[in-house]
């Protein structure tokens, strides 16, 4: 680890010991330069910068003391060695006080010491010097990752406010529908995204959607599933492609979307279209739980129905399920975030508490955050997204 050419400067105003320390010390290998007293030896150090300083203790006019302060006011961390022949207790400890970086008493009878502590002086300063550059790669490290984490929040909060800009008005009211919403990323980007809009004069569609995974990616499919439903009801309208926009064609066009964006993610989702004129609901479900829960007369249960997730399988193939709804109601879809606030150590038991938990909320988003303790929430494994849907609800 040290510098067997390493540069010395020996100081000492003892001509014969000086020159004998040196001719040791050069025969070891080291490039020595000589001073006779403390002034001389601090214009020497100023000038030539040694890498190891051995001055005497007992010295006119500088001693070995005062030039120890000297050069640490110069800001040097060059490390000093004490050779001294007064062996006073009191001078080591100041020495080392100072910051000598050893202290040997003369006569020194095997000049082999001397060499061995000029090799762990360097050593150390080697040590130190490695810190100093290592301290100094990890500040300029942190001060990158620090611009690196500001660009990042800059992505995000541009993220963010992408994805709230896309999330429709809630609650948004309808001929006697309303609808309402809330989502609750357990990151600063969510991968749960809800929609509802107009079909047509008499229909409206809505659907709820998880996308696997969490964070930036996630909320990226959202964006692509949020374009891929309004392309595909913009071509409806222009070109009549899907005479009766059914939710099954919908999730079968994003699975066909998903899988040739060749993104790695899959959507568990479900949607749905409500025609006013017939009071009818067509819904489809691919892979999603919980599966939507039904409020009406106080009774709350599940809608039947099950599909393969979306995005996952070429050969997926969805269905449509048709059911009259009652003339008051609410219908509520959670992402399966949810699951994680309910009671219960299995699944089964979370989804036989759900029902009863929606119908205690009396079937409104406002009930439900309140049930769920959504206000109080602490870290969130995963997201959270509610859906409620409702007509003449009391």
């Amino acid at each position: 680890m040290h510098n067997p050419s390493a540069k010395l400067l020996i100081i000492d105003d003892d001509e014969v010991v000086r020159a004998s320390l040196a001719a040791y010390l050069e025969d070891s290998g080291f490039h020595v330069l000589q001073a006779s007293n403390g002034l001389q030896g601090l214009e020497v150090f100023e000038r030539d910068q040694p890498d190891v300083v051995i001055c005497d203790l007992r010295m006119p006019q500088v001693d070995g003391l005062e030039l120890i302060r000297r050069i640490n006011i110069l800001g040097s961390d060059i490390p000093v060695i004490v050779v001294s022949g007064a062996g006073v207790m009191s001078d080591a400890v100041e020495a080392l006080r100072l910051g000598a970086a050893d202290y040997l008493i003369k006569p020194l009878e095997d000049l082999a010491v001397l060499e061995h502590s000029v090799r762990r002086a360097l050593d150390r300063a080697h040590l130190r010097l490695e810190n100093l550059r290592y301290r100094e790669k990890l500040e300029t490290a942190n001060r990158e990752l620090q611009a690196s984490l500001h660009l990042l929040q800059e992505d995000q909060n541009a993220g963010r406010q992408v994805q709230m800009n896309m999330l429709p008005v809630t609650p948004w009211k309808v001929d006697g529908l309303q609808f309402a919403h809330q989502i609750i990323p357990s990151l600063y980007l969510s991968g749960d995204f809800v929609d509802y809009f107009r079909v047509d004069e008499h229909r409206v569609a809505f659907y709820l959607a998880d996308v696997s995974g969490h964070g930036a990616s996630s909320a990226f499919v959202t964006v692509l599933l949020k374009f891929m439903t309004t392309r595909l009801l913009y071509e409806w309208r222009r070109a009549g492609t899907l005479p009766e926009f059914k939710p099954s064609d919908v999730l079968g066009h994003i699975n066909r979307g998903l899988i040739n964006c060749k993104l790695g993610k899959h959507v568990t989702m479900l949607g749905g279209v409500i025609d006013e004129q017939s009071g009818q609901l067509t819904y489809s479900i691919g892979g999603h739980l919980p599966l939507p829960v039904l409020y009406s007369e106080g009774q709350a249960r599940y809608l039947e129905g099950r599909g393969l997730p979306v995005g996952l399988f070429d050969e997926a193939v969805y269905t449509d399920l048709v059911m009259d709804l009652p003339d008051s109601f609410s219908l509520t879809l959670l992402s399966d975030g949810i699951l994680d606030l309910l009671p219960g150590d299995t699944l089964k038991e979370k989804e036989t508490v759900l029902p009863q938990l929606v119908s205690s909320a009396g079937g409104t988003l406002d009930g439900l955050r309140q049930v769920f303790g959504l206000a109080n929430l602490g870290e969130m494994p995963d997201d959270i997204a509610l859906l409620v849907l409702s007509r003449n609800l009391a």
